[in-house]
């Protein structure tokens, strides 16, 4: 009876591990990350699309529950975003124009304080962009970003300033799409 009763378990156990996983546009989103020492959940994820192309899957995480956009705009918590890329249409320059164009929108134009850390921060893009890649931008609640390209540490970012306006490309008042932040916010 004994083993019955822990075999039925370790069952649920895995069963229940596995269900805590998802996959978005072929992409095996994780439930958790744990980045720089700070455990974040999964807040949902979906497809960023455009002309009928479906680009990557773009996922969003926190270390606490339940915060709205506004919250976790506001540099006081620690938040990810994942872009896991799933076309051959994302190429290195693609990505840096579209960046540049984000920032351009989400600062309503006033790109002169960002200026500096935007030039430095998109060289993350710099080497070829593949089908599989993952960039991972990581906001810590000491006004600091951190950007990896496929786990590997590229470049940290100074200023909670700069991480609001770049996660405001995908969270924000007018988000690069509308459809994507819902399903990142879990909606």
């Amino acid at each position: 009876m004994t083993r019955l009763l822990q075999a039925t378990l370790l069952s649920l156990l895995l069963s229940f591990t596995a269900s805590a996983q998802t996959t978005v546009g072929g992409v095996q989103v994780e439930s958790q990350l744990d980045v720089e020492s700070h455990s974040l959940q999964h807040y949902g994820s979906g497809i960023r699309s455009k002309f009928f192309f479906k680009l990557y899957v773009g996922s969003l995480y926190a270390e606490q529950a339940g915060l709205n956009a506004t919250q976790l705009l506001s540099g006081e918590h620690n938040v990810a975003v994942s872009l896991d890329i799933i076309s051959n249409k994302i190429t290195s320059e693609r990505m840096r124009d579209t960046i540049e164009e984000g920032f351009e929108k989400a600062s309503a134009g006033n790109m002169a304080p960002l200026r500096e850390r935007l030039d430095s921060f998109v060289a993350v893009f710099d080497e070829k962009i593949e089908i599989g890649d993952q960039f991972l931008m990581f906001a810590n609640d000491q006004g600091q970003l951190l950007a990896y390209k496929n786990q590997q540490l590229l470049t940290t970012v100074e200023g909670a300033d700069f991480a609001q306006t770049l996660f405001a490309i995908w969270l924000g008042e007018q988000p690069a799409d509308d459809k994507l932040k819902s399903k990142m916010l879990g909606n």
